[in-house]
């Protein structure tokens, strides 16, 4: 691995973490009254908060659901794998969120900050999710270009799409810079084409062609959502895959 790829992984594995999500946890000893906690959360437009027993956390509360008269009435326990440390990796807590609607992070032995899916949405993690939809647009331009020729992968697109290509191409042409066709085709169009190749197909994890094609429609999706500040949180199901393929995404193709 050379030194870019181990920055790149760097970048990925280390540089964001499950602190640069986190919000704020308030929290309320058991014997406070569930109205006045509700009329708090309320105001500080808080999902959750903490419950304390002798000073130490112990659970937390729901905003959708208080009942009883005081905190400890509806005090939640923290399921297994729900606490997490402020350096856990964002993959690694995306898959947490997969499971739990909160994770809560962890400073000075206590939870202090929580984290749902909605913070996927601040610039962190859109910084994070955007780099990663760009690493796997970026490797199979790389895959087209290297291992096929253009005629090649010009069979496998509609005049339309390579004309709109070519289109972007002349526009794109700059003195002293060296811009391929390749580049200028969109995310979707270099996924129909490694999908379609079957030596571009056996140098990626997936088996099918409809697996490669839709995964490419999915993350164009995701990456133009990103790209215009729109919401995310439908994209779930591939941010999801994204985080569980992680690795194999910083690995890149076998070489």
């Amino acid at each position: 691995m050379d030194s870019q790829d181990q920055n790149i992984r760097r970048v990925f594995e280390e540089g964001f973490a499950a602190r640069d999500l986190a919000q704020s946890l308030r929290s309320f000893d058991a014997e406070t009254s569930i109205e006045f906690a509700a009329r708090i959360m309320k105001r500080h437009s808080c999902s959750v908060a903490a419950v304390r027993t002798d000073g130490i956390v112990t659970g937390y509360l729901d905003a959708e659901s208080l009942t009883g008269n005081l905190c400890g009435d509806c005090r939640r326990a923290f399921a297994p794998g729900q606490i997490v440390a402020a350096s856990l990796p964002l993959a690694e807590l995306v898959l947490q969120l997969a499971t739990h609607p909160y994770c809560f992070v962890v400073a000075w032995e206590q939870p202090s900050g929580y984290v749902s899916r909605m913070d996927l949405q601040k610039p962190p993690g859109r910084m994070w999710l955007f780099g990663m939809v760009t690493l796997i647009e970026t490797r199979f331009a790389r895959l087209i270009e290297t291992l096929c020729t253009e005629e090649e992968w010009r069979a496998c697109m509609s005049p339309g799409r390579i004309q709109k290509a070519e289109t972007l191409h002349t526009v794109r042409q700059r003195p002293g810079q060296q811009i391929s066709l390749v580049d200028c085709l969109q995310f979707a169009d270099k996924a129909q084409i490694v999908s379609r190749i079957e030596t571009l197909r056996q140098m990626t994890r997936f088996t099918s062609k409809k697996e490669i094609a839709e995964i490419g429609r999915k993350l164009e999706r995701l990456r133009n959502n990103l790209a215009h500040s729109q919401d995310i949180i439908d994209d779930w199901e591939t941010i999801v895959a994204l985080a569980e393929n992680v690795r194999s995404i910083l690995d890149g193709p076998p070489g």
